[in-house]
């Protein structure tokens, strides 16, 4: 009921029904070739919460970090023209890291397509084609033309999108306004289903016993296959060292006992030669890129057995691969394995290894110092959403991810800015707080998705290094070429004070030493809504990075 009086089911009401089956939550921004489905989904509070961001990138973000969360469908909607083409960028990033997310994209009428209607992308009259574009980021796009299509038109979406998405359906303004067409029972789409082979001879034959203790490398795979209790069991089994990837940080326990750290270039400098030193090395969902892998090729090749488990085509050679459902996998290898004679890896009871950037002695507090005291202060159930740069690096070496905690980075396109919209998607689906930990050239990029934080008082914490620069791009100045410039040096800027100023409901602080930073963070420790919090730091640290350092990662 509205203030029109009984509204009959239209196209927008059917997206929403059969969308509230799979998320909670629709993110985006309006316009108006969009508002048909904002309007649907304030008829139906029940189904979903319609939350409306500051930026298309920001909303798809927002989807992209509720869909890695939680395990379920993130759904972005955005109007035509420059609306849809905002959502580029996020969209690359869920299609690069395999996330299952839905973007509903309005359209101009299509009565107009080809004849000069606002922000015609029908790829007609020498304008823009939406469906070539939006197909470039997709493992499904298409466009909605006939009103009887939408139900079989989603199915092949959400179902794409579960596959390992994102999905786009392109919606023409007046296909959204069209009458409901007949109602169909169908059955909820899911996963697809599948009946994985038996386990060849050569799969079962690397599980036999040989030379050296076994070590896994746990990928993103196994976020997405919601299989973290499975590679614990398959850890066990093996008496196996556990490493995990950059952005597969909350796969495994980071306090646990067979917890050997992080790979790749951001990892720990002992991972080489664990790999190097091992009988068997599993590959559970980790097709190592090179962000993941720098380092490992020789100790790979080394490996006397590589088995590759997951769905992605890895980058570096398996003696022996095993497609199928990861969850089914671990457990069958779990079971098969039963301690068959490897050398159990000696349990870690210290500090991991760490690499050694030389000591800095500009201003502000050190990455190292910032997130020792900041791992100190969260608490189980946490979630961790960590953004690109010197601070990115700095959190994956240096955190650990809270028990039960989820951990969330974007290193499929490593676009900065992607934690604010993330975080707020992953605390929103969670309801959870969640710490969104972000430099200063971040936050000037789309930061402003704190005020959508504040508007629905979404539990995030947004922590701030701010070094006034592009801090990552100075090191890279001075490293590789002269040093005797910068074009990414900035002039101060207040953030913290500047925040505050705009929100004066958010409690914000600004910090100078590890000290004051501390004491923010405990006062903020008991908020309910969103928190601000900017450190100040030094733009000439070098981060733990090992492409900087002379490290053996390197």
């Amino acid at each position: 009921m509205s203030e029109r009086g009984t509204v009959a089911d239209t196209v927008a009401d059917v997206i929403v029904a059969r969308l509230g089956e799979y998320t909670e939550h629709l993110f985006g921004v309006g316009g108006a070739n969009i508002e048909d489905i904002y309007d649907a989904v304030q008829r139906r509070p029940e189904l979903m919460t319609g939350i409306v961001a500051k930026h298309e990138f920001g909303a798809a973000t927002m989807a992209d970090g509720y869909a890695r969360a939680t395990n379920r469908l993130g759904v972005v909607a955005a109007t035509s023209g420059g609306g849809a083409m905002n959502l580029l960028a996020a969209l690359a990033e869920s299609y690069d890291s395999r996330v299952p997310v839905l973007a509903l994209v309005g359209q101009a009428p299509t009565g107009l397509e080809g004849k000069g209607a606002f922000q015609d992308t029908s790829g007609g009259a020498g304008r823009l084609d939406a469906e070539q574009i939006f197909g470039a980021v997709s493992r499904r796009c298409v466009k909605v033309t006939r009103p009887q299509d939408i139900h079989a038109e989603l199915d092949r979406a959400i179902e794409a999108a579960f596959a390992g998405g994102p999905a786009v359906l392109l919606l023409p303004k007046d296909i959204q306004a069209a009458p409901a067409p007949g109602r169909v029972h169908r059955a909820g789409v899911s996963e697809p289903a599948q009946v994985d082979a038996p386990l060849s001879a050569d799969a079962v034959a690397m599980l036999a016993a040989g030379h050296g203790p076994a070590v896994i490398i746990a990928g993103p795979e196994i976020a997405r296959a919601n299989a973290r209790a499975e590679l614990a069991a398959l850890a066990v089994a093996l008496d196996a060292w556990v490493l995990v990837t950059p952005d597969a940080k909350d796969a495994f326990p980071n306090g646990h006992p067979r917890f050997a750290g992080v790979t790749g270039v951001m990892g720990h400098p002992h991972a080489p030669a664990l790999v190097a030193g091992a009988g068997l090395c599993v590959l559970a969902g980790a097709a190592l890129p090179i962000t993941a892998r720098a380092g490992l090729d020789a100790a790979l090749a080394t490996c006397p057995r590589v088995l590759h488990l997951g769905a992605d085509e890895p980058f570096v050679p398996a003696h022996v691969r095993v497609r199928g459902s990861l969850r089914h996998r671990l457990l069958e290898f779990a079971v098969h394995t039963s301690r068959p004679g490897f050398v159990a890896a000696q349990a870690n009871t210290g500090a991991l290894p760490e690499l050694k950037p030389p000591p800095a002695s500009g201003p502000g507090v050190r990455y190292r110092e910032a997130v020792t005291a900041l791992a100190a202060r969260l608490d189980s159930g946490t979630d961790v959403v960590a953004d690109a740069g010197n601070t990115g690096a700095a959190v994956v070496h240096h955190l650990p991810v809270p028990d039960d905690g989820r951990f969330l980075i974007a290193l499929g396109m490593g676009g900065m800015g992607y934690a604010f919209g993330a975080g707020i998607g992953s605390a929103l689906g969670r309801g959870r707080r969640t710490f969104v930990i972000a430099g200063d050239g971040a936050y000037f990029m789309h930061g402003n998705e704190v005020h959508t934080a504040v508007e629905y008082q979404a539990p995030v914490t947004f922590v701030i290094f701010n070094n006034n620069a592009h801090a990552m791009c100075v090191t890279r100045e001075q490293l590789y070429y002269s040093g005797d410039y910068s074009f990414n040096r900035f002039r101060p800027a207040d953030i913290g004070a500047g925040v505050a100023a705009m929100y004066p409901q958010l409690p914000a602080w600004t910090t100078t030493t590890l000290a004051e930073f501390e004491t923010a963070l405990d006062k903020a420790h008991d908020e309910v809504g969103p928190v601000f919090i900017e450190i100040l730091c030094d733009p000439d640290e070098l981060p733990p990075f090992a492409p900087f350092l002379k490290e053996p990662l390197a």
